[in-house]
């Protein structure tokens, strides 16, 4: 019998990796996408090691067709989706001044049209499926930030992008709900782990030692808990910070 499968759609070396592998711990056949397929190698070789099961992907998310045929794919040749995480960030800050309208337009294909895309593909066949007892189709979780809540100086695209895709998330919700789909919003707000911040903010990083910073196993563990909830009580928004982080 088919493992069911998660699909984590950007999945980088900090948090989208550490989704991953908690799906896999949990028995879901990872199915982890990048554009580039080669810098998923170690991902999968770490989940491989630790006894689970992944599947490596290179797949443009802002490509209608590559999107189609990734969902086909996973669906025929591996498992039914259970959970989808969207976890593409494309923050990219740049003055209102100087920002031209290709990179505004690229940033906003990254961070909400290739969650529409990936969010659609993989709710039309969760709705396809028999309703469970349990109530519960599946699971789709989208990855906001700071910049889902308001915008910044030098951040018009980004939080352009990322409201956006919290607005697409409450619609699904309200849609795909009643059909047995939870539909969540994550806004991880704070610095995370990342060799990024390490290397371009090392105040930021030296937090770390008073856990001011998030840490990308904890905000994986809100994902997979996010996944198991009933549907009696199901979290629609869920807003991830340091202790320290300024509300």
């Amino acid at each position: 019998m088919a493992l069911p499968a998660a699909l984590i759609v950007g999945a980088g070396d900090a948090t989208g990796g550490a989704i991953a592998r908690r799906f896999a711990r949990e028995g879901y056949a990872t199915c982890v996408t990048r554009r580039s397929l080669d810098k998923l190698q170690p991902l999968v070789a770490q989940i491989t090691a630790e006894g689970g099961v992944a599947h490596a992907f290179g797949c443009d998310a802002r490509k209608e067709d590559d999107v189609v045929a990734l969902v086909e794919d996973i669906e025929t040749r591996i498992g039914p989706i259970e959970v989808m995480v969207f976890n593409i960030g494309a923050n990219v800050p740049e003055s209102i001044l100087t920002e031209s309208a290709r990179k505004y337009f690229k940033v906003w294909e990254m961070a909400c049209f290739s969650g529409f895309l990936n969010g659609r593909e993989v709710a039309r066949r969760m709705v396809a499926r028999p309703m469970p007892a349990s109530g519960h189709r599946g699971t789709l979780i989208f990855t906001g930030a700071t910049a889902s809540l308001r915008g910044a100086a030098h951040f018009g695209a980004f939080s352009g992008a990322k409201m956006a895709l919290r607005a697409l998330a409450q619609s699904m919700a309200r849609e795909l709900g009643p059909q047995g789909i939870h539909v969540a919003h994550v806004v991880v707000d704070g610095a995370i782990d990342t060799e990024f911040i390490r290397s371009n903010f090392p105040e930021r990083y030296a937090l770390k030692a008073d856990d001011g910073i998030l840490n990308p196993a904890h905000i994986a563990d809100a994902y997979a808990m996010l996944h198991a909830q009933p549907r009696d009580a199901w979290t629609h928004e869920l807003d991830l910070r340091p202790w320290s982080e300024k509300f």
